[in-house]
């Protein structure tokens, strides 16, 4: 016996397999791919101790389309506490983000009404501090390229999740939270851009850069590369400045839009 929740028709969220009752030894449903979702296990309880300091003393806004999953999404015990909003539709998150300014958004890109992308544009003009994360059930070459053209700092698939700490969920929280990007490399991948050419780069800017796209922070950055913080950080004002853009995220997306 198990118990499934449906964000629509087509969209699976999760299964959580308490058990299931067999009959002449063949599985319930042998033809469906379910995912285990035991929240006493080693692995999820490991992941939710990992990311709970990413709230400690920081608000949220999620918005995610099906009302069911938005509840149980926002019940969680560690994103309750930071939870300042929680809505279904593009209008009322962007509202509740340009009154609330949080730390964080969390959309998905199956919202009731709106579209998820138009939601993050419109908080980056809205809520400029806002880090942006966008989970995604389609998985398409448009999609995905919309996603990083909107500047979330983070974008993962839905399918990723459930992975415990190996997961993109906390990953992407890990690396929002430091201040950096996250695009996994299945997502680099989804979106397929064309090489082009890149700016005039020297070679450790090019290492640097290299490290920004992996979503590593300044320290994770300097320890990784055998530089200061502060070599880091001019590093990467080089970097902005060389690409014509505003902050490290943007630098991100105009990399991985060339192809980097």
């Amino acid at each position: 016996m198990s118990l499934a929740l449906f964000a629509s028709d087509e969209h699976k969220v999760f299964e959580l397999d308490f058990f299931q009752i067999t009959q002449a030894g063949e599985p319930t449903h042998p033809s469906e791919p379910t995912l285990e979702f035991d929240p006493k296990s080693q692995t999820i309880t490991s992941a939710k101790r990992s990311f709970t300091p990413f709230f400690q003393g920081k608000t949220l806004v999620s918005a995610i389309g099906n009302p069911l999953t938005l509840a149980c999404f926002s019940f969680v015990p560690t994103i309750e506490p930071a939870s300042v909003g929680n809505f279904t539709t593009q209008a009322e998150a962007a509202r509740a983000c340009e009154e609330k300014q949080p730390d964080f958004l969390i959309v998905s890109d199956d919202l009731a009404q709106g579209y998820a992308t138009a939601l993050i544009k419109e908080v980056k003009a809205a809520s400029p501090k806002t880090k942006c994360l966008l989970f995604l059930y389609r998985e398409t070459q448009e999609v995905v390229r919309d996603a990083i053209n909107a500047g979330c700092e983070g974008v993962c698939f839905v399918s990723s999740i459930g992975m415990g700490k190996e997961g993109d969920f906390t990953k992407a929280l890990l690396a929002v939270s430091q201040g950096s990007t996250y695009y996994p490399q299945e997502v680099k991948d989804k979106a397929g851009f064309a090489l082009k050419p890149l700016p005039d780069l020297s070679a450790k800017e090019l290492e640097v850069l290299k490290a920004l796209c992996l979503g590593l922070p300044n320290k994770g950055i300097a320890e990784r590369l055998f530089l200061s913080t502060e070599t880091v950080k001019t590093h990467i004002s080089n970097l902005i400045s060389k690409f014509g853009v505003s902050d490290r995220t943007a630098v991100v997306v105009t990399a991985l839009r060339c192809g980097f």
